[in-house]
């Protein structure tokens, strides 16, 4: 019973091409085909000008856009506005600067220049840890990126057998 049906397949199948020759069949596959390929070719360039669209990028994310735009002007105004205050001030800070230089210089007239009683040990100890733990990792991570970018130049290895020849 199931060998009925396919062999009614079989029949509809070939009912389409029975009065076609063998070349107008591969005429006909060929025309197809070169179809299908077109308008593959076809979607692949729609898809290749849709990537390549700035304008259609810009719509696509353009509350992103607008949400980044903003944080960098009020990044830009924070820093004019601290460069602003810190001009205002400078000389204010200049002689309080001054003024604790010379009092370091009476407290300890051996030690002018430096002021490294000023920070605890600890608290020093801690930064120089922090900045190590912090380049160690920096430098972990570019490895690894270059790792996975650039690939490895291995040397090719050379059998045993023909170091002996």
């Amino acid at each position: 019973m199931s060998q009925a049906p396919e062999s009614d397949i079989q029949v509809a199948d070939h009912a389409i091409t029975r009065r076609m020759g063998d070349r107008e069949q591969v005429e006909q596959t060929a025309d197809r085909i070169r179809d299908e390929l077109l308008l593959t070719l076809e979607e692949l360039d729609r898809r290749r000008h849709r990537a390549t669209d700035v304008r259609h990028h810009l719509n696509q994310n353009r509350d992103l856009l607008v949400t980044v735009g903003a944080a960098a002007l009020v990044v830009a105004g924070v820093g004019v506005g601290f460069a602003i205050y810190r001009s205002r001030h400078h000389d204010e800070r200049v002689r309080r600067q001054r003024r604790q230089a010379l009092s370091r210089a009476w407290d300890h007239p051996e030690r002018v220049a430096t002021s490294v009683e000023d920070k605890p040990l600890g608290a020093e100890l801690g930064r120089k840890l922090v900045m190590i733990f912090a380049t160690t990792l920096a430098t972990a991570v570019a490895r690894n990126s270059m790792q996975s970018l650039v690939p490895s130049r291995a040397p090719a290895k050379v059998p045993a057998d023909a170091d002996k020849k």
